[in-house]
């Protein structure tokens, strides 16, 4: 029987401004695909970063609430202090979550804000035009690192969902990626169990997606994927990293 595509409800019908290749498209189309299978629609509310992904309003077709850079993390809990019965999102990029917004994040996990996080890492600045960021591989080559990321100068790549795991607060930490249809189920499965930790009122949750950005890398699309399986998952590896929503207590 011949598969047709449906497009998800929660997903408008316009097209996409990522540059091929870019694993924002992918990202947005899980998110909108559980939104309808998990029957959230009328109830949650996305907070988009900014950088390339700050038009995901334009995309989701579900209540939106921007935040200023570094801060989704923080107007995230805001909105789910003032709401507690809605399902809450923030979606942050790796410059965004890892550099300006380190401490909102961090106290919010500490805090185990029943909130979830999408942390979408693609190791560079994307909008901005390809700057190092804190998820840069050490001698990966940026605008701001023409001859390669250098420990002496640049220190290590930050590991963002291990330290966060570290935090009691924090109860499901999982590392994924979308760079092969087997990676996008897996990212699927990692955001559904986010979602539902949320509406398990469990504590905070995180899913780190390692996502192609192309025109930054220098690669065309095919590529670029490849070079998650050859060289980011050596930093960053797959997996669960924390999960204790089966033993957490529910206050």
């Amino acid at each position: 029987m011949k598969q047709v595509y449906t497009r998800p409800k929660s997903l408008k019908r316009v097209p996409f401004h990522y540059c091929p290749g870019c694993g924002h498209s992918v990202i947005h189309k899980i998110i909108a695909e559980l939104i309808d299978e998990m029957n959230l629609r009328d109830r949650i509310v996305g907070v988009p970063p900014c950088g390339c992904s700050v038009y995901a309003y334009d995309y989701l077709d579900i209540d939106m609430l921007e935040a200023a850079h570094g801060r989704g993390v923080a107007v995230a809990t805001g909105i789910k202090r003032a709401f507690p019965e809605t399902v809450v999102l923030s979606y942050q990029g790796d410059g965004d979550l890892a550099a300006i917004g380190t401490a909102e994040t961090i106290h919010s996990a500490g805090r185990g804000e029943k909130i979830t996080v999408i942390f979408v890492n693609n190791a560079v600045y994307g909008m901005t035009g390809g700057q190092m960021a804190p998820t840069t591989l050490l001698n990966q080559k940026t605008t701001t690192t023409p001859d390669g990321r250098n420990v002496k100068t640049h220190g290590y790549p930050i590991r963002m969902s291990e330290m966060i795991a570290l935090l009691d607060g924090a109860v499901y930490i999982e590392r994924t990626a979308v760079n092969s249809p087997a990676n996008i189920n897996k990212a699927k499965k990692a955001v559904r169990k986010s979602f539902q930790a949320q509406l398990d009122s469990l504590g905070f949750s995180l899913v780190e997606i390692l996502s192609p950005c192309p025109v930054n890398w220098k690669m065309n699309p095919l590529e670029s994927w490849q070079w998650i399986d050859k060289e980011m998952v050596k930093e960053f590896p797959l997996g669960v990293i924390k999960d204790t929503t089966a033993i957490k207590d529910v206050d």
